[in-house]
Parts: structure tokens; C-alpha cells; sequence
């Protein structure tokens, strides 16, 4: 069957992201800051703003916990924009391919709502026909209720729609969905696979 469209995760598949980029500024020893990433700022306290809790009231939660921290807590969403790089390598040229050659584009990302600003800043994601944001929905992958959003949102059949995301969980659920999946590691083997589909040239 053919593709007749693409969705595209967004962190570390079309705009880098990493914790690091910022702390690293903050914590000039290594090891203090990947504790303190570790054990505060934890990538499962982070989700949870994914899955729709306000960044304000996490933060003020977590400063309670760790009074002696408050600075670096407060940082995390003060400066979420410092943990983006530009673009993930050759990744808006394949956008723009499929683009040119009239194939819909779309995310589904799992990012708070209120940082996902953030994203919007870069030109990558002006191209996106359509986006779905976990934090705005309130679930967050790999549940298969924000892929339900996205395909009754955008009226997209899940057999002709291809989901790149850099997740394997993510990726099953999308593939047991009924999608074409591709687990993301760079933008030379995308570009491979999006030929195999002629998608792109």
C-alpha cells in the first residue's frame, strides 16, 4: 500500500534536545550534574509535564523537596530553550523533499505545553502540517490514545502513514496501530528508508 504520509516525532528526530546542554553551563563538574539529573531534575519528574502537568506547579513541587537546589530547579523551565540544538542534521532538507513532492507532514511529540514554544521558534517545525503535543492532550506516547488524536485530528489512515520516532515503545505502539514504522538514528538512514517507500528520490 502506498505512503501517503509522514509523522515525525520531534525531540532528537527533527530539533535536538538534552538536559546537558544547559546544566552544563550550571554544574561545571560532570559528575555533580549528572546526579543532580539524576536524582532532582529526573528525566521521569520531566514526563510528567509531558502528560499535562502544569511546569510551574512541578517546579514549585520539586523546590519544596530540594530547598538548597531551588536556583537550578527553577532553571530547568526558566531556560528550556538552552537545551535545544538547532536541527538534527539533514532533517529539514528531508522535510522539505517530502514537501516538494507533496507528501503531508505532521508530529506527534511528547513535550510540555508550555515549553513547546520552544520548538515553534525553529523554522523545522513551520513546515509540519499538522502537530499533536502530549503536554496539550494530556497523555503522552507510547499510550496509544495521543496516536488516536492524531489520526482523527488530521484524518490519517494509520496503514498508509509512515511514524519515524527515535523511541523503539513508541515505535511498536505505532506499528501495532497499524503504521509503518522506522526506530530513528540519523538522517542518512531515513533518507534510505524514505527511498524504499518512493517518497523521495
Amino acid at each position: 500500500m502506498t505512503i501517503a504520509s509522514v509523522v515525525f516525532d520531534i525531540g532528537n528526530v527533527l530539533i535536538p534536545w538534552d538536559r546537558r546542554n544547559l546544566y552544563r553551563k550550571l554544574i561545571p563538574d560532570a559528575a555533580e550534574m549528572e546526579t543532580f539529573l539524576s536524582e532532582i531534575c529526573t528525566t521521569a519528574w520531566h514526563e510528567t509535564q509531558d502528560s499535562g502537568e502544569s511546569c510551574a506547579a512541578a517546579t514549585t513541587t520539586l523546590k519544596a523537596r530540594f530547598p538548597k537546589h531551588h536556583a537550578l530547579i527553577e532553571a530547568f523551565y526558566d531556560r528550556f530553550g538552552e537545551m535545544l540544538g538547532d536541527q538534527v542534521p539533514g532533517m529539514e532538507q528531508i522535510v522539505m523533499g517530502l514537501k516538494a513532492r507533496n507528501v503531508p507532514v505532521y508530529g506527534l511529540t511528547n513535550w510540555p505545553a508550555e515549553m513547546f514554544k520552544h520548538a515553534e521558534a525553529h523554522n523545522i517545525i513551520s513546515h509540519l502540517d499538522g502537530i499533536v503535543v502530549s503536554g496539550r492532550e494530556k497523555v503522552k506516547k507510547p499510550d496509544r490514545r495521543l496516536f488516536q488524536v492524531l489520526f482523527e485530528r488530521y484524518e490519517i489512515e494509520p496503514g498508509r502513514a509512515l511514524f519515524i520516532d527515535d523511541v523503539a515503545d513508541n515505535v511498536a505502539t505505532g506499528i501495532a496501530l497499524g503504521m509503518h514504522g522506522h526506530l530513528f538514528h540519523d538522517a542518512e538512514r531515513l533518507r534510505t528508508v524514505l527511498k524504499g517507500y518512493h517518497l523521495l528520490a
